[in-house]
């Protein structure tokens, strides 16, 4: 982990549209459900990382990133259950998210194309996830909390140049580019679409 601030992890694109007002002042009215929701975003995009490694094992760069952001990925699911024990609260049953179900659907059957669309949908994700975690960490009283909400955004940041610089070393740039766009109009199609929760998506 780095010390740059959020602003000088700067996105390497640009998400399409904000996140609405709307989002903060609903997480912080329902923030134990958001924190469990959180969790399981955390413990997924850790097992995410995993199913990379055991669907690309010959791809030695892609194994060795992969490790690293599933531990670090477990880490914060590590912080995130502390908070969540010290509410009194219990992790529930997961529940299907559908933001990400709704990326998945697009992505390409071929295998390249559908590896290419892992990476960048991957990247979006990360995006979105560093514009939330910095909203919250600025829209929370308590310093603590705020604190631990912008370093995630920092974390989030990180992940998403992880996940383009991981398709601009296996892709052409011509290739990256288009789909690239593509994923970032899809992307703000869905959360347009889908309604206000307290949830990271």
């Amino acid at each position: 982990m780095t010390t740059a601030s959020v602003s000088e992890l700067a996105s390497s694109f640009a998400l399409r549209v904000p996140s609405r007002a709307e989002w903060v002042t609903v997480v912080l009215a329902d923030f134990d459900h958001f924190l469990l929701d959180h969790a399981a975003n955390e413990r997924k995009a850790s097992a995410m990382a995993m199913s990379m490694v055991a669907h690309y094992p010959n791809r030695a760069r892609l194994v060795s990133q992969m490790i690293d952001l599933a531990l670090e990925e477990m880490n914060h699911f590590r912080q995130v259950y502390r908070i969540i024990e010290a509410r009194g609260l219990y992790l529930t049953d997961d529940e299907k998210d559908p933001y990400v179900n709704q990326l998945r659907r697009h992505f390409q059957k071929d295998s390249e194309a559908y590896f290419l669309d892992r990476l960048l949908a991957g990247a979006v994700i990360e995006a979105r996830g560093a514009e939330r975690f910095g909203l919250l960490a600025q829209a929370i009283e308590d310093p603590k909390t705020a604190r631990f909400y912008e370093v995630l955004a920092r974390s989030e940041a990180e992940h998403e140049h992880l996940f383009i610089d991981l398709a601009e070393h296996y892709f052409d740039h011509a290739l990256i580019e288009p789909r690239l766009d593509f994923w970032l109009a899809i992307e703000a199609e869905i959360l347009t679409s889908l309604p206000i929760t307290a949830r990271l998506h």
